[in-house]
């Protein structure tokens, strides 16, 4: 009969010790040696950037329906078809390459412990870097990708910057 309780002091006990881990969380990154909070900054931020970037793009058929016969996760396909795009079809990578840029140095400089001005503008870096292969690999119109590579990454980083540096 006493197994019960046991168990649920066990609970109790195991509950008391996450509550203690979350609420000493904050502290414990702000002791941290500000180099590794750094590095971890920008991997945090270029990590969930990513991932917002790739849900944006995943998402982009639901909104915006592509020509017959495009397969969006073949890179073939992404190839051959890209000359028939309209530009509602770049409206979504566009912003998915932006928002991802911003909330990556969102993350980065809250996470940051100091110089986060330049933590934002290598997560801008590294999302550039990978819009610039975009451009070497796809065909798309030039206009897409000069505005891509002008507007979704150092202005959206320093936007991350001064919105998140409060």
């Amino acid at each position: 009969m006493n197994e019960p309780w046991v168990a649920f002091v066990e609970v109790v006990a195991d509950l008391d010790s996450l509550s203690y881990l979350f609420t000493n969380f904050n502290h414990n990154i702000i002791e941290m040696n500000p180099t590794v909070r750094n590095i971890l900054a920008v991997l945090a931020g270029a990590i969930i950037g990513g991932v917002v970037n790739m849900a944006l793009i995943m998402s982009g058929p639901l909104f915006i329906e592509f020509p017959e016969g495009f397969n969006p996760e073949d890179q073939q396909s992404l190839i051959e078809y890209m000359p028939k795009f309209e530009f509602k079809h770049f409206i979504m990578p566009f912003l998915a390459h932006a928002i991802g840029t911003l909330v990556g140095a969102i993350i980065a400089v809250k996470i940051g412990a100091s110089r986060k001005l330049t933590l934002a503008l290598i997560i801008g870096a590294l999302f550039f870097i990978g819009g610039a292969m975009n451009v070497a690999m796809l065909n798309a119109p030039m206009w897409f990708n000069i505005t891509d590579l002008v507007l979704a990454y150092f202005p959206m980083a320093y936007l991350g910057w001064k919105l998140a540096d409060k």
